[in-house]
């Protein structure tokens, strides 16, 4: 039987785009279905072709798309070309501006539209509307150019971002040292029993999908980064929960993880598995209604909607707020009067 020996690209025109070192206590499974969990928009076809382009390496080797992944494996994906999102094109957008001046300026973002060019997403996102209409904008440590935080796409709300060097610099160190005010609101799964609370979990990369982020702590505390976030109970709507989260710190999915981690996994948060019924009753009619609110906002019910910190140049301290995007409203509104109609039974 003939050994399976791809020929291998030219190494010095290849380009990483992922790389990933299996979990150790990952059980035998084939690298096309395991990639399935790990590379965002990808599908079991395209990791099957790109096995057999030979762009797939274990520990340093070309592998076929039926390897199977061991614990302490180090994947690598690699291409011919760069990964995309380091190809920034300006392109012409609406950008909802709320406030600008020389400094920075603070955008009102529609759920939907992606922040920063990434896998899958490599148009269309804010920062091709930011280089569309300024120039040299400054990069933050990751290069992107402007960006002080990012909120997620499904996400709307309130950035600030720096058109010059000072103010990416004295914004990006108000939020390391968290001075500044970020406060989100929420709808999500179950009735929060306490009118308010804190949660602390050091967050990080699920080690089983890495489209997840997850809590971490005992031993394992070190696999993630300290987060902290506090809530407060709005309004009680029957079986879901309207919430004020305020992030002391800006992890990734922060709040949809910690929302989860203690048992109230975001409305509609398909990735954290909130698109499910998770509370209510087994009746068809509410099976329907839920399926309509799913409708009304077919994203996780997440609005980014107070943006605190003090002027970069000014040392003034601004404040903005933005309204519960109409989706949001509306959801928040057939689960109010659903919860008035059980009250009143």
């Amino acid at each position: 039987m003939k050994d399976y020996t791809p020929q291998l690209p030219d190494e010095d025109n290849l380009y990483e785009h992922y790389a990933f070192t299996v979990d150790k206590g990952q059980t035998p499974l084939r690298i096309d279905k395991y990639l399935m969990n790990f590379v965002e928009n990808a599908t079991r076809n395209k990791i099957q072709a790109a096995a057999k382009n030979g762009s797939i390496f274990v520990n340093d080797k070309a592998v076929k798309s039926n390897y199977k992944v061991k614990p302490f494996d180090v994947i690598r994906v690699l291409f011919t070309h760069p990964p995309f999102e380091n190809l920034l094109v300006g392109e012409a957008m609406d950008i909802d501006v709320v406030f600008e001046d020389d400094e920075l300026l603070v955008v009102n973002k529609p759920a939907g539209m992606v922040v920063h060019p990434g896998h899958g997403n490599y148009s269309g996102t804010l920062i091709n509307g930011l280089i569309y209409r300024f120039d040299n904008l400054p990069n933050n440590s990751s290069e992107r150019p402007g960006l002080v935080h990012r909120i997620d796409k499904d996400t709307s709300g309130l950035l600030v971002v720096a058109k010059t060097e000072k103010a990416m610099t004295h914004l990006s160190l108000q939020f390391a040292e968290k001075t500044s005010e970020r406060e989100y609101v929420a709808l999500v799964w179950g009735n929060v029993t306490e009118d308010e609370g804190t949660i602390e979990g050091n967050i990080g990369r699920h080690p089983k999908n890495r489209l997840q982020n997850t809590v971490f702590y005992g031993d394992d505390a070190e696999k993630g980064k300290p987060a902290v976030t506090h809530y407060k109970v709005l309004e009680r709507l029957g079986y879901v929960t309207l919430v004020s989260c305020k992030l002391e710190t800006g992890r990734t999915h922060q709040i949809r993880v910690h929302m989860k981690h203690i048992g109230h996994t975001l409305f509609n948060d398909v990735r954290y598995g909130g698109e499910k019924i998770l509370k209510g009753t087994t009746f068809t009619k509410y099976k329907q209604f839920v399926d309509n609110c799913f409708k009304l906002l077919p994203r996780q019910a997440l609005h980014a909607k107070t943006l605190g910190f003090k002027h970069p140049k000014t040392n003034e301290y601004m404040r903005f707020e933005t309204p519960i995007p109409q989706d949001m409203q509306l959801c928040i509104e057939k689960w109010r009067t659903y919860s008035k109609h059980q009250e009143m039974r």
